[in-house]
């Protein structure tokens, strides 16, 4: 298991980090994630840069259903650190019960027709490219 760098036991350079994570989510807690990236600093300073960017800014694409993507994309990759944490985000952002089933069945199924596509090489329609 990977050592979890604490707040109070971390660098100069991991407490910007941390201390940025708390003003941007507007909270005291740093969860395991970013604690197990604090090993090497370059990638917790990348990874949160860019997990900021992508999931933090403003764009057309509301914070509820960056997280649905956020969970689908969990699920197929098979990432229960993320499922769980990106779960609760989303719950969180307004998701209900009924919607996480609804997800669940949409990625169960686009899964299931991938799988399907690739196996039978399926060339892609004309009227599909763009």
């Amino acid at each position: 298991m990977t050592n979890l760098i604490e707040y109070e036991d971390s660098s100069d350079e991991v407490r910007a980090v941390y201390d940025d994570i708390r003003a941007t989510r507007q909270t005291e807690y740093i969860n395991n994630f970013w604690k197990a990236l604090a090993n090497h600093p370059p990638t917790l300073q990348r990874t949160w840069k860019t997990l900021k960017e992508v999931m933090a800014s403003p764009g057309e694409i509301d914070p509820l259903m960056r997280e649905l993507i956020y969970i689908a994309v969990s699920v197929t990759n098979g990432c229960e650190y993320c499922i769980a944490s990106h779960t609760a985000a989303a719950r969180a952002k307004g998701m209900s019960d009924g919607m996480f089933g609804e997800l669940m069945a949409i990625i169960a199924t686009a899964n299931m027709t991938n799988r399907l596509a690739n196996g039978y090489q399926i060339p892609v329609d004309e009227q599909f490219k763009t």
